[in-house]
């Protein structure tokens, strides 16, 4: 198989592990990882299946996939944080989260790898609002994303203008956090505050925003308003707690990765 790491510009030292958690996927995890590994074969792809009973598993593996199946749904905070858990463990330099529904475009991965392996940043969030066209929601969505983005910023001294963004590369550092503590209900917006607050960088990235490639969106205008407020809530704690230790609590429901195959 052939190395394509030059195209995301990136040292040829550095590893760079893909993490798509995945949850009743089935239906596109195939085509993301075969879309991913169309584009740049040099890197590896961890799927973490979250207690799926659609075959998502089976999918991934077909596609070339290495998966991790964990035995019940833990959410996408536990999902994440065992692809994190899995990249400090085996030393990747990089970790890049990818969505398994097809809205996140491979062909993006090089925005986010580039500054992160060159050391100009710890994280790499791609932004769906720096892109050209930039990303068309709903207007209570879009608003609420709006009043969230100026919270965080107001809270972590940054500005940011996409914190609901599940696209990001982490490196090492970054990696190292992730791995003992990953916010479990709302962990986009509350991880970027906690990065901040470790005093790391932070630089966002325009990426495109793609149609689901299957399945439907649960999100209605009155639940992205719900949504939002219990976010603010959630963040604002979050920041009013202080720096947030490692917890023991993942000991208690690991999942050896010598099941990953």
């Amino acid at each position: 198989m052939a190395d394509n790491s030059h195209k995301l510009n990136i040292p040829t030292a550095s590893r760079v592990l893909v993490i798509v958690p995945a949850y009743n996927e089935a239906g596109t995890v195939g085509r993301v990882v075969a879309e991913i590994k169309g584009v740049f074969s040099g890197l590896e792809i961890l799927v973490v299946d979250d207690g799926s009973v659609d075959g998502t598993a089976a999918e991934a593996r077909s596609a070339g996939a290495r998966v991790v199946e964990l035995p019940f749904n833990l959410g996408i905070g536990g999902a994440v944080q065992t692809g994190y858990r899995y990249a400090l463990e085996y030393g990747y330099d990089v970790a890049v989260q990818l969505d398994a529904d097809g809205q996140h475009d491979p062909a993006d991965l090089p925005r986010l790898v580039g500054p992160v392996a060159a050391g100009e940043a710890d994280l790499a969030v791609g932004s769906r609002f720096l892109a050209p066209n930039g990303y068309r929601a709903p207007f209570t969505r879009r608003a609420g994303m709006l009043l969230l983005s100026l919270a965080v910023s107001l809270l972590t001294g940054h500005r940011f203008f996409d914190t609901t963004s599940g696209y990001r590369a982490a490196g090492a550092r970054v990696i190292e956090m992730f791995a003992a503590h990953y916010p479990a209900d709302y962990p986009e917006p509350e991880s970027l505050v906690a990065v901040r607050r470790r005093g790391l960088k932070v630089v966002e990235v325009p990426v495109g925003m793609r149609s689901r490639q299957a399945g439907f969106s649960s999100i209605t205008p009155w639940r992205s308003v719900y949504y939002i407020v219990k976010v603010l809530l959630a963040v604002f704690v979050s920041a009013l707690r202080g720096r947030e230790e490692a917890e023991d609590e993942w000991e208690r429901r690991r999942i050896p990765f010598d099941c990953c195959r």
